[in-house]
């Protein structure tokens, strides 16, 4: 920068990478309050269960939780409905860049997602390769097929190309994954 009387002063710029991206969970909370918003879909993420065991009252507005404990183990993160039909979904991110470990999602969850399934809901995996910023929805049929015909410990990257959906990032709406499940379960149907 260049001041009257010549003097120079150099500025360092720096640059902070720390949140060049929203993290999945954000991308999708926004996405559902556009759909609830536009009457879409009517989708919410599901608290997870605890029991409250110890509280300290200072007043009636201060109350603080001191201790707490998981109820249940959790199912999955999001649930709702869309054209009629129950959507229950987990979303992971990966830093991995070939592979999604299967350490990520437990084997409660994707039983949860098999039980959907099977009673008629559409219960399906997002997942992020936040490194590559690539984002997929995986069919659960697609999870429990490559889980029954496998004993790997991780769900590579090609497998997502290959039998998954990618979900193109937008403006509005963010992630915009209903647009995936109008391709795998409701062709021809308009919004």
């Amino acid at each position: 920068m260049n001041y009257p009387g010549g003097i120079k002063k150099q500025t360092k710029h720096e640059v902070s990478y720390s949140n060049r991206g929203m993290s999945l969970e954000a991308d999708i909370n926004e996405t559902n309050l556009y759909y609830r918003n536009n009457d879409i879909a009517i989708i919410y993420k599901k608290p997870t269960p605890i029991t409250v065991s110890r509280v300290d009252y200072h007043s009636r507005i201060d109350a603080v939780i001191r201790e707490a404990y998981y109820k249940t183990p959790s199912t999955t993160d999001y649930n709702g409905i869309y054209k009629g039909r129950y959507i229950d979904f987990e979303a992971k991110e990966t830093r991995y860049k070939t592979r999604f470990p299967l350490s990520n999602i437990h084997s409660h969850q994707i039983k949860h997602l098999e039980d959907i399934r099977r009673h008629g809901g559409i219960g399906f995996l997002i997942v992020r390769f936040s490194t590559l910023n690539l984002t997929y929805l995986l069919d659960g049929s697609k999870l429990q097929a490559f889980l029954t015909n496998t004993n790997r410990k991780s769900i590579p990257v090609s497998f997502f190309e290959k039998e998954g959906f990618l979900i193109k990032e937008k403006y509005t709406p963010r992630l915009d994954y209903l647009s995936v499940l109008d391709e795998i379960y409701f062709k021809g149907e308009a919004l």
